[in-house]
């Protein structure tokens, strides 16, 4: 009979493969220390280091770290009895038992029904951040979905991958699969946005930019690599992306690596990205 796995077992594993087996892999390597973007965040340069002489991991972007129990437990959110039974290596080749991803949150939720917006809450929330129905209802639907067996309605905005992003006036969640929204018209320019509110907040603030643009809203700036495949396509790229410290330290990434990208997110000045500016405009 195979011995179950216990915690002392258990932080023997290598962190840096238990991060692979949970689909994420290093930027950058060393003899000693391996470097990753952060599971818990969207960023553009990795913070999260491994120690390969200590079998540790430290987040340095929330101060945070720990042994690979504690590492597994944060990323799929579950209980360390949970991490125990995914970190048991009862295969012969030594590789890590990978189970199904059931405790993360996008996972969890179940879409029931997708349909045109009409919830008085979701109008008021739209009213609250300063956009008109008439230009919700262009790019987003109303979705409700089950999540731990009860259910929720928000404004959604469907992926490539037929996911979609999820909001209300009390949550920000998102459903499987999560990726980029993209719509292409044929049209010679790309504009690229960071969230469904900088859509909605563009389709207020120049239509007519957006009319002879194609869009691609990033939805978390984990796709920044993902959009770059489209670049080449385009003859110009407007980046509208937040004006706080991930939000630029993307825009200076595709800025020094494409020469047809330019930073547009000075008409959002003293701002943190369009919405904050419509909303300031309109006097919210």
């Amino acid at each position: 009979m195979k011995r179950k796995i216990n915690c002392e077992t258990a932080r023997n594993f290598p962190v840096e493969k238990a991060l692979e087996k949970l689909g994420h892999f290093p930027n950058r390597t060393t003899e000693q220390e391996a470097w990753f973007l952060s599971p818990f965040r969207s960023e553009t340069q990795a913070s999260l280091k491994v120690s390969r002489t200590k079998n540790r991991w430290y987040d340095h972007g929330e101060g945070i770290g720990g042994n690979v129990i504690d590492l597994v437990c944060r990323i799929l959110r579950c209980t360390i009895k949970e991490a125990l039974s995914f970190l048991d290596d009862d295969n012969a080749n030594g590789s890590i038992k990978r189970q199904p991803l059931g405790n993360t949150l996008e996972s969890q939720i179940q879409i029931i029904e997708v349909k045109e917006l009409e919830h008085l809450a979701l109008l008021q929330y739209l009213s609250l951040r300063s956009i008109p129905i008439i230009v919700a209802k262009t790019y987003c639907k109303e979705v409700w979905y089950n999540y731990r067996d009860k259910t929720f309605f928000a404004v959604g905005l469907k992926n490539h991958k037929s996911g979609w992003e999820l909001r209300n006036r009390l949550f920000k969640n998102s459903s499987s699969p999560k990726s980029y929204t993209i719509i292409q018209n044929k049209n010679k320019q790309l504009i690229l946005l960071e969230g469904m509110f900088d859509l909605l907040s563009l389709a207020m603030l120049d239509t007519k930019l957006l009319n002879t643009s194609d869009i691609l809203v990033l939805n978390s700036l984990a796709f920044i690599k993902d959009a770059e495949k489209y670049f080449e396509t385009y003859d110009l790229v407007n980046l509208y992306l937040d004006r706080d410290t991930t939000g630029q330290k993307a825009t200076k990434y595709l800025i020094d690596k494409h020469n047809h990208v330019l930073d547009k997110s000075n008409r959002y000045e003293n701002h943190k990205d369009l919405n904050d500016l419509l909303s300031h405009e309109k006097g919210r």
